[in-house]
């Protein structure tokens, strides 16, 4: 356990390697769960807990650690399961995700294991639609992986402010340089994806949403043989997840780039990894912009911006 501790600070900082790394964990069961390492700050044995008068149901008190007051929230209780039962042998994670750190209390941590992007698939048909916790699946020794959808829980948990400032953009620049075309929406999360189409809406934009990058890159691909020289005839902007199953923001970013067809659509990677964000690779794989979640007016200004780029 002390080399899994002692390596989480040092492999955050490995973003951007097309790889994914995911820390192993269990709530109340066999199942394993995983979470990307990149946002993981530390690994702590779970400290006393400090109750708190009228605090959300999932949360099972706070933790002081290093000086700051971390919420610790019970991941087993928060996907319908029955609440980490003993505290003494119990683990907090501690990541940030969305602006904000959280600690998750898991009853055991297991290893740091390292695999493809396109080795996590969404998850299958049929496991709960938007009720579902789960954002994707992978195979590790012959065992299914769940990756659970954070965003989801924390938003159950504290709900994101989801309207523009009516003072931040110009409505009718925006619409005026979008013209007839739509905005390209790809994320894997429920969640987030109906955080930034509620956002738009207020614009009064066209939008297309899809769960990941693979599917983003079919249907850029689809809407190019439609154009006369390039997709940015149907599609004015992308906003795009980093991580995503089957295809990543980083690689649909890249395959963008190197066709001829699509390489001029502007993109703007919108992502929960706000912490430990590599901006050289932004510049590497040729994105245009990086919006940490959740901001509606960060968002919206830089949608304006993009548009009145071209």
């Amino acid at each position: 356990m002390a080399s899994i501790l002692d390596s989480v600070n040092q492999r955050t900082q490995l973003v951007g390697q097309n790889r994914l790394e995911l820390l192993l964990f269990k709530l109340e069961g066999r199942q394993r769960f995983g979470i990307n390492v990149f946002k993981v700050r530390e690994v702590l044995q779970c400290p006393p807990l400090t109750a708190i008068p009228k605090r959300n149901k999932l949360v099972r008190g706070i933790a002081h650690v290093r000086g700051q007051t971390i919420s610790v929230i019970d991941l087993s209780l928060a996907t319908g399961g029955k609440p980490v039962s003993d505290l003494s042998t119990a683990f907090i994670i501690i990541a940030e995700f969305n602006r904000s750190v959280q600690g998750f209390l898991v009853s055991s941590v297991e290893r740091i294991i390292n695999i493809n992007w396109d080795s996590i698939m969404p998850p299958p048909k049929g496991t709960g639609g938007k009720q579902s916790y789960l954002t994707a699946i992978t195979e590790i020794d012959k065992e299914l992986v769940e990756i659970l959808d954070v965003e989801k829980i924390l938003e159950e948990i504290s709900p994101s402010p989801t309207s523009i400032s009516s003072a931040t953009v110009d409505t009718a620049t925006i619409n005026k340089d979008l013209g007839d075309r739509l905005i390209l929406i790809a994320d894997d999360s429920t969640v987030a994806r109906n955080q930034v189409k509620r956002a738009l809406e207020g614009l009064g934009v066209k939008m297309h949403l899809v769960n990941n990058g693979r599917e983003a890159l079919t249907y850029l691909q689809q809407a190019a043989k439609e154009c006369e020289v390039s997709v940015t005839e149907k599609v004015g902007l992308l906003i795009s997840d980093i991580e995503m199953p089957d295809m990543d923001g980083y690689t649909l970013t890249a395959e963008i780039r190197l066709d001829p067809r699509l390489k001029n659509l502007h993109v703007i990677l919108h992502t929960s990894l706000s912490g430990v964000f590599n901006q050289q690779m932004v510049k590497k794989v040729g994105a245009d912009d990086f919006i940490a979640k959740f901001n509606p007016d960060e968002l919206a200004e830089s949608v304006q911006k993009w548009l009145h780029a071209e």
